[in-house]
Formats: C-alpha cells, sequence, structure tokens
C-alpha cells in the first residue's frame, strides 16, 4: 500500500513537472512571436521612411529640372484652358469682356500687386502664379458668379477662388490707395473745376458726393440695420467724384439703413472740406468774392458754405409743394444736372464690377473692401484709357434693384450759417448765365 501511494505521488509530480515545461515553452514561444512581429513593423517603418525620404529627394531632383513639372491644384483640360486660350488666343475683346480691362492694364495691375500675392513653391505644390490669381479674383469681380464656377473654369478648388479675391481686394487696396484713391492737389482740383464748368455747367464745384447700396444676403446680426429705404439689406458707401468721373473718397462698411447726413458728418471727408483741404489757398475769387470750392450734395445732406444742396420743395406732411422762386428753381436745375457726374460714375463702376450691382454673398468682413477695391480699379482704368462698352450698362439696368433714394433733410439745425449766403452766389450767378445767354 505505502508502494502505490508513494508511485502514486511520483506520478502527480512528474505530470507537474511537464505540464509546467510545456506551459512555459508555449509563453516563451508567444513571446518570441511578438518580439518578432515588433521587430518587423519596426523595420517596415524604418524601409518606409527611408522610401518617403528618397521620394522626396527625387521629387526635389525633378522639380529643379525645368522640362518637367507637376500641376498640382488644377486639372489638365483647365490649365490649358488657361495657359492657352487666355494666355495666347484671347483678343482684345475678349480681355475688355472678360476682365474688364485691356491686356497691358492687367499686367499692370499685376506686376503692382506681386509683393503682397506671390506664393512661394513648395515640396508638394507649386504656387499658382499672381497672373492666374488676379485673373480668377477679376473674374469673380467682373461677373459675380459663383465660386464652384469659376473653380471649374480656372481648375481651382473652390476655397482657393475665395482666397484668390479676399487676397487680391486686400493687396490693392494696401498697394494701390496712394495712386488712385487719394485727396487731390491743387492742379487736380482746378482741373475738376473746369470739368465742372465746361461740361456740367456748374462753376467753383470740384466734386458731388453720393451713395451707393451693395446688396448683401441676410447678415447673422442685427439684420434690420441693413434694410435701406427700399426695402432690401445692403451694405451703403458714400463717395465723392471728381468732374472726371474718378473716385477721391470712399467710406464703405455702413448698414444699408444709416442715415447719409450721420456718414458724412463722422467722415474725414467733412473733416477735410470744412478745414478747407479741398480748395487751394488763398481761396479763387467767385462772384467777385473770396470762395473756397464747394462740393455738391444730394437733399439727404446738410447744407454748409462748402456743400451745395437742393432748395427744398417739400416743407412737410400736410403742405405739398412750396411755389420756389425762378432762381431757385433755375439753381437746382443746374444742380441736378451737375449731380449726374456722381450717378454715372457709379452706373460705370457697378456695369464695369457687377459684384456691386448683384447680390454680393461674400460675408460682411470682405464687402467694405472689395467695395474699395472695385473703386480703386475703376480709377486705374479710367486713368489708363480702358474702353467701356454701354452693354454693361444694360446688363446692369436689368439686373439689378434700383438704388434707392433718401429722404431729403428738411430739419435746418445742420445747416452752416453763412451757408444760404454761398448758395445764394450760385443763384445770382446762374441768373446772369441766364440772361446773357437769352
Amino acid at each position: 500500500m505505502e508502494e502505490e501511494e508513494q508511485l502514486r505521488s511520483l506520478m502527480f509530480l512528474v505530470t507537474y513537472m511537464l505540464l509546467k515545461r510545456m506551459r512555459d515553452i508555449n509563453d516563451a514561444n508567444i513571446q518570441r512571436r511578438n518580439e518578432i512581429q515588433r521587430r518587423i513593423r519596426h523595420r517596415q517603418y524604418f524601409f518606409q521612411r527611408q522610401r518617403r525620404m528618397l521620394m522626396m529627394m527625387i521629387a526635389g531632383g525633378i522639380r529643379s529640372n525645368a522640362r518637367i513639372r507637376t500641376r498640382p491644384w488644377t486639372t489638365t483640360p483647365s490649365t490649358d484652358w488657361w495657359e492657352r486660350v487666355v494666355m495666347t488666343e484671347f483678343q482684345p475683346s475678349d480681355w475688355l469682356d472678360k476682365f474688364r480691362m485691356n491686356r497691358e492694364t492687367f499686367f499692370y495691375l499685376c506686376d503692382k500687386l506681386r509683393p503682397r500675392l506671390a506664393r512661394q513653391n513648395t515640396s508638394f505644390r507649386l504656387a499658382l502664379p499672381v497672373e492666374k490669381r488676379v485673373a480668377v479674383a477679376l473674374w469673380r469681380l467682373a461677373s459675380n458668379i459663383e465660386y464652384r464656377t469659376i473653380s471649374a473654369l480656372f481648375g481651382v478648388g473652390k476655397s482657393t477662388v475665395c482666397r484668390c479675391v479676399r487676397d487680391m481686394c486686400h493687396a490693392i487696396v494696401a498697394l494701390l490707395s496712394s495712386i488712385y484713391l487719394r485727396s487731390p492737389g491743387e492742379q487736380e482740383l482746378e482741373d475738376s473745376a473746369q470739368l465742372f464748368l465746361s461740361h456740367w455747367g456748374f462753376p467753383h464745384c470740384v466734386a458731388a458726393i453720393a451713395t451707393l447700396h451693395t446688396a448683401i444676403i441676410t447678415p447673422s446680426n442685427n439684420a434690420s440695420d441693413y434694410a435701406n429705404p427700399a426695402g432690401w439689406l445692403s451694405v451703403m458707401s458714400q463717395v465723392a467724384v471728381s468732374g472726371q468721373g474718378h473716385f477721391w473718397d470712399v467710406c464703405a462698411s455702413f448698414p444699408g439703413g444709416t442715415d447719409p447726413a450721420e456718414i458724412l458728418q463722422n467722415s474725414s471727408l467733412w473733416a477735410t472740406a470744412a478745414e478747407g483741404g479741398l480748395s487751394p489757398a488763398p481761396p479763387p475769387t467767385f462772384m467777385g468774392k473770396s470762395l473756397r470750392y464747394v462740393l455738391l450734395g444730394e437733399a439727404c445732406y446738410p447744407l454748409q458754405s462748402w456743400l451745395m444742396k437742393a432748395y427744398p420743395e417739400e416743407q412737410g406732411r400736410t403742405a405739398s409743394r412750396t411755389a420756389l422762386t425762378e432762381q431757385q428753381q433755375l439753381f437746382n436745375g443746374r444742380l441736378a444736372r451737375a449731380l449726374r457726374v456722381s450717378q454715372e460714375a457709379l452706373l460705370r463702376l457697378r456695369a464695369r464690377w457687377q459684384c456691386l450691382s448683384k447680390r454680393n454673398d461674400c460675408g460682411l468682413d470682405v464687402v467694405p473692401t472689395m467695395i474699395l477695391a472695385c473703386c480703386i480699379l475703376h480709377n486705374m482704368c479710367e486713368s489708363h484709357g480702358d474702353a467701356f462698352k454701354a452693354e454693361w450698362q444694360v446688363e446692369v439696368a436689368e439686373a439689378e434693384s434700383p438704388q434707392p433714394s433718401h429722404k431729403q433733410l428738411l430739419s435746418t439745425s445742420m445747416n452752416q450759417s453763412n451757408a444760404e449766403e454761398v448758395r445764394q452766389l450760385f443763384c445770382d450767378y446762374f441768373e446772369e448765365q441766364n440772361k446773357l445767354n437769352n
């Protein structure tokens, strides 16, 4: 019995030792497989990294070869359209229709904006040329078509189109304002006064003030503030237009429901004109008196010694019309005729850059800069003598909402004390001229 018990214990011990040995062998095999897999993964990662570095070196070598270049951001057909059709086959009329300027002005603009618009090539992408960036943005400003249409046309992404428009507008304002949107010198003031007299029959005047409403999409905040007198949402701008039809001063970014008189009083134009900055020193003579040059404004502005407006015909809600004297009626007629210079300039602006005549779907952070850029481009094109097509005005007249008219400012509390005397001088002048002509 004892021998059997000892044998049984020995068998149990041997079995336990065998099982433990097998378990240790299995654990060792698992650890060995895990280590092998870890080394394989590490080696694969090492080889992939070496491969990426090698590809980058190869790419750098290829890119240094001028004969072999990739075309990132674009598809081959669209790139061919830009490089072959636009750059080589576009006729002068095509440049004017699509970019609203001739070829020479286009490349002049590209050279002026190059310091801000040029981008560096990277290891994976070639930057868009400045000429293509400007073309994308001008196409958008001239036509106001959707980003995706321009994206397909030029073979770039929609976000790239948006970025091109934003970058070019900021670059124009930063680099070209000092050239094409600045306060006039004495010679320019005299030239403008001569043009107002010869073309519009109004003497001693250098500019006309007007408002421009640009339709926008519904803003996220304070949408009611942007409702203009015509009932649609807009951003309002104040412009001063010279006798040549150029913009001398532009104040943008105001909600469409803002009072134009309030914008004028808080603008730099008010301070400059009130201090005599728009007239040479000493002031020229008019009707035997020393008088600074004046500006012309709509009925919504206050009467100042330097800002002439029409005699009001409506005195209140109950009285329909007041009887103006012949002198006053003559003055109002000549003033209305001279104000056409600002109306025609704004019409040419909206016709050339139709992003201002149709509803603009850009954000409120972009629209004011876009308006300023379009005014600068207008002055540049007019200065360079680029042609203007009459059919552009027809397109605007058919497509856009009519510009809203502002209520005339009947209150005289904002009028300057001696402004009425100045206006009377002009009445006397027109009466004398009328007698001489008759």
